[in-house]
Protein backbone atom coordinates (compact mmCIF):
# COMPACT_ATOMS: atom_id res chain seq x y z
CA UNK A 1 0.00 0.00 0.00
CA UNK A 2 1.44 3.40 -0.96
CA UNK A 3 1.72 6.22 1.58
CA UNK A 4 -1.07 8.06 -0.20
CA UNK A 5 -3.37 5.04 -0.11
CA UNK A 6 -2.46 4.36 3.53
CA UNK A 7 -3.44 7.89 4.53
CA UNK A 8 -6.86 7.53 2.95
CA UNK A 9 -7.28 4.18 4.71
CA UNK A 10 -6.48 5.61 8.14
CA UNK A 11 -9.39 6.22 10.51
CA UNK A 12 -8.39 9.88 10.69
CA UNK A 13 -8.49 10.45 6.91
CA UNK A 14 -11.85 12.25 6.78
CA UNK A 15 -11.92 13.53 10.36
CA UNK A 16 -11.70 17.26 11.02
CA UNK A 17 -9.27 17.85 13.93
CA UNK A 18 -11.53 20.66 15.16
CA UNK A 19 -14.17 18.02 15.91
CA UNK A 20 -12.13 16.94 18.93
CA UNK A 21 -12.65 20.25 20.72
CA UNK A 22 -14.68 19.50 23.86
CA UNK A 23 -15.19 15.86 22.89
CA UNK A 24 -14.35 14.69 26.43
CA UNK A 25 -17.02 16.95 27.96
CA UNK A 26 -20.00 15.70 25.96
CA UNK A 27 -22.93 14.38 27.94
CA UNK A 28 -25.28 11.52 27.05
CA UNK A 29 -27.27 13.69 24.65
CA UNK A 30 -24.10 14.70 22.83
CA UNK A 31 -23.07 11.04 22.68
CA UNK A 32 -26.35 10.24 21.03
CA UNK A 33 -25.72 13.02 18.50
CA UNK A 34 -22.21 11.64 17.95
CA UNK A 35 -23.65 8.21 17.30
CA UNK A 36 -25.96 9.66 14.66
CA UNK A 37 -23.49 11.75 12.68
CA UNK A 38 -20.02 12.37 14.06
CA UNK A 39 -17.26 11.44 11.63
CA UNK A 40 -15.04 10.65 14.63
CA UNK A 41 -17.45 8.01 15.94
CA UNK A 42 -18.19 6.69 12.47
CA UNK A 43 -14.49 6.36 11.68
CA UNK A 44 -13.82 4.33 14.84
CA UNK A 45 -16.91 2.13 14.66
CA UNK A 46 -16.97 1.43 10.94
CA UNK A 47 -13.42 2.00 9.68
CA UNK A 48 -11.24 -0.93 8.67
CA UNK A 49 -8.09 -1.64 6.71
CA UNK A 50 -6.54 -4.75 5.21
CA UNK A 51 -3.01 -4.22 6.53
CA UNK A 52 -1.52 -2.48 9.58
CA UNK A 53 0.42 0.72 9.03
CA UNK A 54 2.48 3.19 11.02
CA UNK A 55 -0.63 5.24 11.75
CA UNK A 56 0.99 7.77 14.13
CA UNK A 57 3.62 8.68 11.54
CA UNK A 58 1.04 8.89 8.76
CA UNK A 59 -1.21 11.07 10.93
CA UNK A 60 1.69 13.44 11.58
CA UNK A 61 2.61 13.54 7.88
CA UNK A 62 -1.03 14.25 7.08
CA UNK A 63 -0.99 17.12 9.63
CA UNK A 64 -3.79 15.42 11.58
CA UNK A 65 -1.60 15.55 14.71
CA UNK A 66 1.50 17.49 15.67
CA UNK A 67 3.36 14.44 16.97
CA UNK A 68 2.92 10.84 18.05
CA UNK A 69 1.72 11.78 21.55
CA UNK A 70 -0.92 14.11 20.09
CA UNK A 71 -2.07 11.29 17.77
CA UNK A 72 -2.58 8.91 20.68
CA UNK A 73 -4.42 11.59 22.65
CA UNK A 74 -6.85 12.03 19.77
CA UNK A 75 -7.17 8.28 19.28
CA UNK A 76 -8.07 7.97 22.98
CA UNK A 77 -10.67 10.74 22.67
CA UNK A 78 -12.11 9.12 19.55
CA UNK A 79 -12.41 5.64 21.08
CA UNK A 80 -13.97 7.07 24.24
CA UNK A 81 -16.53 8.98 22.17
CA UNK A 82 -17.33 5.84 20.17
CA UNK A 83 -17.74 3.87 23.40
CA UNK A 84 -20.07 6.48 24.90
CA UNK A 85 -22.15 6.43 21.73
CA UNK A 86 -22.31 2.63 21.75
CA UNK A 87 -23.37 2.54 25.41
CA UNK A 88 -26.02 5.19 24.83
CA UNK A 89 -27.36 3.26 21.85
CA UNK A 90 -27.36 -0.03 23.76
CA UNK A 91 -29.10 1.40 26.82
CA UNK A 92 -31.81 2.91 24.63
CA UNK A 93 -32.65 -0.51 23.16
CA UNK A 94 -36.07 -1.91 23.98
CA UNK A 95 -34.77 -4.95 25.85
CA UNK A 96 -32.58 -2.78 28.08
CA UNK A 97 -35.56 -0.58 28.90
CA UNK A 98 -37.43 -3.76 29.81
CA UNK A 99 -34.54 -4.82 32.06
CA UNK A 100 -34.71 -1.51 33.95
CA UNK A 101 -38.49 -1.75 34.24
CA UNK A 102 -38.58 -5.27 35.67
CA UNK A 103 -35.74 -4.51 38.10
CA UNK A 104 -37.54 -1.36 39.25
CA UNK A 105 -40.75 -3.38 39.64
CA UNK A 106 -39.00 -5.96 41.83
CA UNK A 107 -37.33 -3.21 43.88
CA UNK A 108 -40.67 -1.48 44.47
CA UNK A 109 -42.38 -4.74 45.46
CA UNK A 110 -39.58 -5.76 47.81
CA UNK A 111 -39.36 -2.34 49.45
CA UNK A 112 -43.15 -2.07 49.81
CA UNK A 113 -43.30 -5.46 51.53
CA UNK A 114 -40.40 -4.67 53.85
CA UNK A 115 -41.92 -1.33 54.83
CA UNK A 116 -45.31 -3.00 55.29
CA UNK A 117 -43.70 -5.33 57.84
CA UNK A 118 -42.19 -2.33 59.63
CA UNK A 119 -45.56 -0.58 59.51
CA UNK A 120 -47.35 -3.59 61.04
CA UNK A 121 -44.83 -3.73 63.91
CA UNK A 122 -45.11 -0.01 64.53
CA UNK A 123 -48.89 0.13 64.29
CA UNK A 124 -49.16 -2.86 66.60
CA UNK A 125 -47.56 -0.83 69.38
CA UNK A 126 -50.48 1.63 69.41
CA UNK A 127 -53.35 -0.58 68.23
CA UNK A 128 -53.77 -4.27 69.12
CA UNK A 129 -56.13 -4.67 66.15
CA UNK A 130 -53.54 -3.53 63.62
CA UNK A 131 -53.30 -5.68 60.52
CA UNK A 132 -50.37 -6.71 58.35
CA UNK A 133 -49.14 -6.41 54.79
CA UNK A 134 -49.78 -3.92 52.03
CA UNK A 135 -53.54 -4.42 52.38
CA UNK A 136 -53.40 -3.03 55.93
CA UNK A 137 -51.32 -0.10 54.70
CA UNK A 138 -54.09 0.67 52.20
CA UNK A 139 -56.68 0.59 54.96
CA UNK A 140 -54.67 3.10 56.97
CA UNK A 141 -53.89 5.33 54.00
CA UNK A 142 -57.51 5.40 52.81
CA UNK A 143 -58.96 5.90 56.28
CA UNK A 144 -60.69 2.52 56.37
CA UNK A 145 -58.88 1.69 59.62
CA UNK A 146 -58.31 4.17 62.40
CA UNK A 147 -55.61 3.58 64.97
CA UNK A 148 -56.68 3.65 68.59
CA UNK A 149 -53.90 6.09 69.31
CA UNK A 150 -53.59 8.49 66.40
CA UNK A 151 -50.06 8.68 64.97
CA UNK A 152 -49.41 10.81 61.91
CA UNK A 153 -45.98 9.25 61.11
CA UNK A 154 -47.54 5.77 60.96
CA UNK A 155 -50.23 6.96 58.55
CA UNK A 156 -47.61 8.76 56.47
CA UNK A 157 -45.56 5.57 56.25
CA UNK A 158 -48.68 3.67 55.16
CA UNK A 159 -49.14 6.17 52.33
CA UNK A 160 -45.56 5.60 51.20
CA UNK A 161 -46.11 1.84 51.21
CA UNK A 162 -49.22 2.24 49.09
CA UNK A 163 -47.40 4.53 46.66
CA UNK A 164 -44.64 1.95 46.21
CA UNK A 165 -47.13 -0.90 45.77
CA UNK A 166 -49.06 1.11 43.18
CA UNK A 167 -45.84 1.97 41.35
CA UNK A 168 -44.92 -1.73 41.29
CA UNK A 169 -48.35 -2.56 39.86
CA UNK A 170 -47.96 0.06 37.12
CA UNK A 171 -44.50 -1.24 36.26
CA UNK A 172 -45.88 -4.78 36.11
CA UNK A 173 -48.51 -3.62 33.62
CA UNK A 174 -45.76 -2.00 31.56
CA UNK A 175 -43.68 -5.20 31.63
CA UNK A 176 -46.68 -7.35 30.68
CA UNK A 177 -47.45 -4.99 27.81
CA UNK A 178 -43.92 -4.57 26.48
CA UNK A 179 -42.42 -8.04 26.79
CA UNK A 180 -44.60 -9.65 24.06
CA UNK A 181 -43.51 -6.96 21.60
CA UNK A 182 -39.80 -7.40 22.42
CA UNK A 183 -39.68 -11.19 22.85
CA UNK A 184 -42.98 -12.64 21.58
CA UNK A 185 -42.01 -16.30 21.68
CA UNK A 186 -40.24 -16.08 25.02
CA UNK A 187 -43.22 -14.23 26.52
CA UNK A 188 -45.66 -16.80 25.12
CA UNK A 189 -43.72 -19.72 26.60
CA UNK A 190 -42.72 -18.25 29.95
CA UNK A 191 -45.26 -15.50 30.49
CA UNK A 192 -44.33 -11.80 30.19
CA UNK A 193 -42.98 -11.30 33.71
CA UNK A 194 -40.87 -14.47 33.87
CA UNK A 195 -39.55 -13.76 30.36
CA UNK A 196 -38.61 -10.23 31.42
CA UNK A 197 -36.85 -11.53 34.54
CA UNK A 198 -34.85 -14.02 32.47
CA UNK A 199 -33.82 -11.21 30.12
CA UNK A 200 -32.88 -9.09 33.13
CA UNK A 201 -30.80 -11.83 34.76
CA UNK A 202 -28.97 -12.56 31.52
CA UNK A 203 -28.40 -8.87 30.75
CA UNK A 204 -30.47 -8.58 27.57
CA UNK A 205 -32.34 -10.58 24.95
CA UNK A 206 -29.17 -11.21 22.95
CA UNK A 207 -27.50 -12.58 26.06
CA UNK A 208 -30.36 -15.02 26.63
CA UNK A 209 -30.23 -16.07 22.98
CA UNK A 210 -26.52 -16.85 23.24
CA UNK A 211 -26.79 -18.95 26.39
CA UNK A 212 -27.12 -22.75 26.24
CA UNK A 213 -30.32 -24.22 27.62
CA UNK A 214 -28.44 -25.63 30.62
CA UNK A 215 -27.47 -22.12 31.69
CA UNK A 216 -31.01 -20.81 31.24
CA UNK A 217 -32.23 -23.71 33.37
CA UNK A 218 -30.23 -22.53 36.40
CA UNK A 219 -30.45 -18.74 35.92
CA UNK A 220 -31.22 -17.34 39.34
CA UNK A 221 -29.69 -20.30 41.18
CA UNK A 222 -26.10 -19.11 40.96
CA UNK A 223 -25.43 -19.47 44.69
CA UNK A 224 -26.59 -23.09 44.66
CA UNK A 225 -24.60 -23.76 41.48
CA UNK A 226 -21.39 -22.34 42.93
CA UNK A 227 -21.94 -24.32 46.13
CA UNK A 228 -22.29 -27.44 43.97
CA UNK A 229 -19.09 -26.62 42.09
CA UNK A 230 -17.29 -26.31 45.42
CA UNK A 231 -18.65 -29.74 46.38
CA UNK A 232 -20.89 -28.42 49.15
CA UNK A 233 -24.31 -29.07 47.59
CA UNK A 234 -26.06 -31.12 44.91
CA UNK A 235 -26.48 -29.69 41.44
CA UNK A 236 -29.53 -27.38 41.26
CA UNK A 237 -32.35 -28.67 39.05
CA UNK A 238 -33.70 -25.24 38.24
CA UNK A 239 -33.42 -21.57 39.01
CA UNK A 240 -35.92 -18.84 38.26
CA UNK A 241 -37.89 -21.05 35.87
CA UNK A 242 -39.22 -22.94 38.91
CA UNK A 243 -42.16 -20.49 38.88
CA UNK A 244 -43.15 -21.76 35.43
CA UNK A 245 -46.35 -23.80 35.72
CA UNK A 246 -44.82 -26.71 33.82
CA UNK A 247 -41.98 -26.99 36.36
CA UNK A 248 -43.82 -26.14 39.55
CA UNK A 249 -46.75 -28.35 38.60
CA UNK A 250 -44.60 -31.42 38.01
CA UNK A 251 -43.87 -34.03 40.69
CA UNK A 252 -40.50 -33.37 42.40
CA UNK A 253 -39.11 -36.65 41.07
CA UNK A 254 -39.63 -35.42 37.49
CA UNK A 255 -39.09 -31.73 38.06
CA UNK A 256 -35.54 -31.82 36.73
CA UNK A 257 -36.76 -33.29 33.43
CA UNK A 258 -39.51 -30.66 33.23
CA UNK A 259 -36.98 -27.90 33.91
CA UNK A 260 -34.71 -29.18 31.14
CA UNK A 261 -37.62 -29.32 28.71
CA UNK A 262 -38.76 -25.80 29.56
CA UNK A 263 -35.21 -24.39 29.40
CA UNK A 264 -34.64 -26.03 26.02
CA UNK A 265 -37.71 -24.42 24.50
CA UNK A 266 -37.00 -21.07 26.13
CA UNK A 267 -33.52 -21.14 24.62
CA UNK A 268 -34.96 -21.73 21.15
CA UNK A 269 -37.62 -19.05 21.67
CA UNK A 270 -35.01 -16.46 22.71
CA UNK A 271 -32.92 -17.18 19.62
CA UNK A 272 -35.91 -16.85 17.32
CA UNK A 273 -36.92 -13.59 19.01
CA UNK A 274 -33.44 -12.09 18.77
CA UNK A 275 -32.44 -13.21 15.29
CA UNK A 276 -35.75 -13.12 13.41
CA UNK A 277 -38.61 -12.02 15.65
CA UNK A 278 -40.92 -14.46 13.86
CA UNK A 279 -43.76 -15.82 15.97
CA UNK A 280 -43.65 -19.63 16.28
CA UNK A 281 -46.73 -21.00 18.07
CA UNK A 282 -45.52 -24.57 17.49
CA UNK A 283 -42.99 -24.08 20.29
CA UNK A 284 -45.84 -23.89 22.81
CA UNK A 285 -47.46 -27.04 21.44
CA UNK A 286 -44.18 -28.94 21.49
CA UNK A 287 -43.48 -27.90 25.09
CA UNK A 288 -47.00 -28.82 26.21
CA UNK A 289 -46.65 -32.25 24.61
CA UNK A 290 -43.26 -32.83 26.22
CA UNK A 291 -44.47 -31.77 29.68
CA UNK A 292 -47.53 -33.99 29.33
CA UNK A 293 -45.24 -36.95 28.61
CA UNK A 294 -43.05 -36.15 31.63
CA UNK A 295 -45.99 -35.73 33.99
CA UNK A 296 -47.54 -38.95 32.70
CA UNK A 297 -44.59 -40.86 34.14
CA UNK A 298 -45.65 -39.92 37.66
CA UNK A 299 -49.20 -41.03 36.99
CA UNK A 300 -47.97 -44.37 35.67
CA UNK A 301 -45.72 -44.85 38.69
CA UNK A 302 -48.62 -44.04 41.01
CA UNK A 303 -50.85 -46.53 39.21
CA UNK A 304 -48.22 -49.25 39.50
CA UNK A 305 -47.76 -48.43 43.17
CA UNK A 306 -51.48 -48.66 43.85
CA UNK A 307 -51.74 -51.96 41.99
CA UNK A 308 -48.73 -53.35 43.86
CA UNK A 309 -50.27 -52.38 47.16
CA UNK A 310 -53.53 -54.20 46.38
CA UNK A 311 -51.61 -57.32 45.24
CA UNK A 312 -49.61 -57.44 48.46
CA UNK A 313 -52.78 -57.40 50.48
Amino acid sequence: MTDSAARTAGWFADVDPDEFDGLDDRDAGDARDARDGSTVVTAIREGQTETPQDWPALAVDDEFADDEAAYYDRLHDATMAATRAAVTEREAADDRQLVHAVRAMDDCERTANELAERLAEWAGTVDPDAGTGVSFARELAHGDHELESESEPITSLAERVVDLADEAAELREFVERQTPTIAPNLAALAGPVLAARLISLAGGLEDVAKKPSGTIQVLGAEDALFAHLRGHAPSPKHGLIYVHDAVRGTHPDERGSAARAVAGKLSIAARVDHYSGERKPELEAELAERIETIQARTAEDDDRGDSGGETDE
